[in-house]
């Protein structure tokens, strides 16, 4: 009979910087010039989380987070309002890759230009 995998086991780390869980999202709407990167970080810092937003070409927001998954759902449902200015329409999101959570700092959340 095989044995169920304890908690412990099924939250081992999948990355350098020791993150359990991690995702790319990229944030669309009104969330440029808002500060969407700047509140995001903050946020990220308050839940332990690493990573990184940037902006992107197309008007957007991009953030790759890893951490903790009830921290990282937890940047994620925020990344759905952004901060007051920010006029969120769509958080399209998915599992990091193994390249990407390989990518991740080993500690802090950077704004990336």
């Amino acid at each position: 009979m095989t044995e169920p995998v304890s908690a412990s086991e099924s939250e081992q780390p999948l990355s350098p910087s020791g993150c359990t869980v991690g995702t790319h999202a990229n944030i669309s709407g009104d969330v440029q010039g808002v500060s969407f990167r700047a509140a995001a970080k903050t946020e990220a810092d308050d839940l332990g989380l690493v990573g990184w937003v940037c902006n992107t070409e197309s008007g957007g927001v991009e953030l790759l987070v890893g951490g903790a998954g009830p921290a990282v759902d937890s940047l994620l449902r925020w990344a759905e309002e952004g901060p007051e200015s920010a006029q969120v329409t769509e958080v399209t999101q998915r599992e990091a890759t193994s390249e990407e959570l390989a990518s991740l700092p080993r500690s802090g959340f950077e704004i990336r230009r």
